[in-house]
């Protein structure tokens, strides 16, 4: 089976798979900035996966939103496109795609940097990275991306590194369900893909709104889990961008992505 075959596969089935790990992975004490279990500056990477990863993937800038953005992905060009997916050593790589939310954040971020300039910021569900490279390369302040695949918090390091970036700090640990963290603007892509998550998701950031003020942002290119959540009644559309070719070939002929603030009306009402 073709790593496009598998590519759908994740998407289609086995990802209730991977939403069912953010679920079971129970958020703890407080993620905040300096009390949070994460890789940080200076953090090395094991040779081996290193060896592997830069082995197994493509640098690539082309084909997606933000070509000012060198990122390591899985292409037609690689092996495991073409191997079965048992093959591949580690968790199923949802890092290893650029998804379409994923993109239309990173290429508004990029556009607007005073959305993050001087601010600190979340990137939940961070997978290739690229969201929280464009806040940092717009100016924020702190940045954290949070993805529970600790294979694409070694991805992020390699995909700072190839944008000439010190890697932010990266956690693996499930944050949703925990305390309110103290952050300007959560950015997240491509997460409404499970509605069980997508109700945790919507509970949790709903609380930090309310608790800490913090202002959401969401990537999504119109999935049906998506628009048809009750979440989508409480979205203010900011941007829509047109998918490059090579993206809407990949995504089963979506056509465009679109960045929404999340503003609930009853944020004041206990969570």
């Amino acid at each position: 089976m073709a790593f496009r075959s598998w590519k759908w596969l994740l998407l289609l089935g086995r990802q209730n798979t991977f939403a069912k790990a953010w679920r079971s992975r129970r958020g703890g004490p407080s993620l905040r900035w300096k009390r949070c279990c994460h890789w940080g500056i200076g953090k090395s990477l094991d040779p081996e996966v290193r060896a592997f990863l830069e082995e197994n993937t493509e640098v690539t800038s082309s084909g997606h939103l933000t070509p000012e953005i060198r990122l390591r992905l899985l292409t037609p060009r690689c092996r495991f496109w073409r191997e079965k997916p048992d093959l591949w050593p580690y968790g199923d790589p949802f890092w290893a795609i650029y998804w379409p939310g994923g993109q239309a954040l990173s290429r508004y971020i990029l556009d607007n940097p005073c959305v993050v300039k001087g601010r600190s910021v979340l990137d939940l569900g961070s997978g290739c990275g690229a969201t929280a490279i464009a806040a940092v390369m717009s100016g924020a302040s702190q940045v954290l991306a949070n993805d529970i695949d600790p294979i694409a918090g070694m991805a992020m390091i390699l995909n700072c590194e190839l944008n000439h970036l010190t890697p932010f700090p990266i956690t693996i640990k499930n944050i949703i369900n925990s305390e309110a963290g103290n952050w300007d603007l959560i950015v997240l892509g491509d997460m409404f893909y499970d509605e069980q998550l997508a109700d945790g998701l919507h509970h949790w950031l709903r609380k930090c709104i309310r608790i800490q003020q913090t202002e959401v942002l969401i990537g999504d290119p119109g999935r049906h889990q998506f628009l048809s959540h009750s979440i989508r009644s409480q979205l203010h559309k900011v941007i829509e961008y047109s998918l490059p070719e090579y993206t809407r070939q990949e995504n089963n002929g979506l056509t465009s992505s679109v960045v929404w603030s999340y503003q609930p009306s009853n944020s004041s009402e206990s969570c």
